[in-house]
């Protein structure tokens, strides 16, 4: 795509800055709101070979009409649902309008390392309750990726991609007809070798599948499945060919029911929130990042000396993991004193705040006795 700031789409969203391929962040000078516009390439036979100030051909033109009755239908008001605005065809290209709070994609999270295992649990969480909202109104999202998720300065997750999914699902089967190789062929174009999105089945199913591949790849940084390229993902989808779910740690049984072959096993949206809920409710409690710190201390060459278990003690899990911030990461308690704090930060006997008043009460009271004993021996 070319143009650049300023340039005006559909005669309503201006773009903010110079536009990425098939993809770029605008304003809808109507509302004021922040959009996201991301395009499809259309061929030849479905826009006419018009020129750019043609009218719509009338297979485009249902193309958008059905992503509009989806983003129509979809919650409006679900706090962890991005909402689309509609679709519009300009030239050779079908965009769709979302709207795009300041946020970072879960993709650029997941390029900057690993995500501790609760810190995952809360994302998804978050994207359960917004998979339910959309299965609740008999809606399919298709679309769930790292790219098509934000998450946002309070470390909420909001998922969006919705009308994307919905454009690509549709312009897939106006070209290549409702199954066949055919259709595979261009759906294999159009997604490339993204694991979230070849599941063996459609509908709630597969999107609770999705959030499995999603959770997994959110906590390892990497795919359960070999994402080489399109025949080799599915062929290990189809085979059930993965990377072991043990890996995401206190996750491991969820993401392992998620991934299921058979769809009447696997949990549904409802059921994975409320898991995950459970689980966060049980999770290590926040801890200081200076005590984190200092509990990450050498082990001595020497042996350690034994110590008695008192009520701070859980047994090893007393710095398991941080969560502050609806984010963080786990860290390693040191031995301490039984309360929970390593040796170190253990506070003093007397509190400095009363080392003067002592001093100089003991200088009082050390001259009242020696005044008392002249005065006895001068008698």
């Amino acid at each position: 795509m070319r143009g650049g700031t300023g340039q005006l789409l559909a005669g309503r969203y201006r773009l903010t800055d110079r536009p990425e391929p098939l993809r770029a962040l605008a304003v809808d000078d109507r509302t004021g709101e922040s959009v996201l516009l991301r395009a499809l390439e259309l061929p030849p036979l479905l826009t006419g070979g018009q020129d750019p100030d043609g009218e719509v051909s009338a297979q485009a033109d249902r193309l958008v009409r059905r992503v509009a009755a989806v983003g129509s239908a979809a919650p409006t008001r679900h706090p962890r649902l991005l909402r689309g605005v509609g679709a519009f065809v300009e030239g050779e290209l079908l965009w769709t309008v979302e709207e795009r709070p300041g946020a970072m994609t879960l993709a650029d999270l997941v390029a900057a390392g690993p995500v501790p295992p609760y810190r995952a649990a809360e994302l998804a969480a978050d994207l359960a309750g917004a998979l339910r909202a959309l299965h609740e109104d008999g809606l399919v999202h298709g679309n769930l990726t790292a790219e098509s998720v934000l998450v946002c300065e309070d470390g909420a997750a909001m998922l969006g991609g919705l009308l994307a999914g919905v454009a690509q699902e549709a312009l897939a089967e106006d070209l290549g007809g409702p199954g066949g190789r055919r259709r595979y062929d261009v759906r294999a174009t159009l997604v490339g070798p993204v694991a979230e999105r070849w599941p063996l089945d459609g509908g709630p199913a597969g999107d609770c599948w999705a959030l499995g591949v999603l959770v997994q790849r959110l906590v390892t940084g990497r795919s359960p499945f070999p994402d080489g390229g399109v025949p080799e993902l599915v062929t290990a989808v189809r085979d059930g060919r993965r990377e072991p779910s043990a890996v995401c740690g206190p996750l491991a049984p969820l993401v392992e029911r998620l991934l299921q072959p058979d769809p009447s096993r696997r949990p549904t949206a409802e059921q994975v929130r409320r898991e995950l809920s459970a689980l966060l409710a049980g999770a290590p409690e926040p801890v200081d990042e200076e005590w984190a710190a200092r509990a990450l201390v050498p082990r001595p060459d020497g042996p350690l000396v034994p110590r008695r278990r008192g009520r701070g003690d859980r047994g090893g899990r007393g710095g398991q993991g941080k969560r502050g911030g609806r984010g963080g990461g786990q860290v390693e308690a040191a031995a301490g004193d039984g309360t929970g704090r390593p040796a170190e930060a253990r506070p003093p006997r007397i509190p400095p705040a009363l080392l003067g008043p002592l001093l100089v009460g003991g200088v009082f009271v050390l001259l009242v006795l020696g005044i008392t004993a002249v005065v006895l021996f001068a008698g």
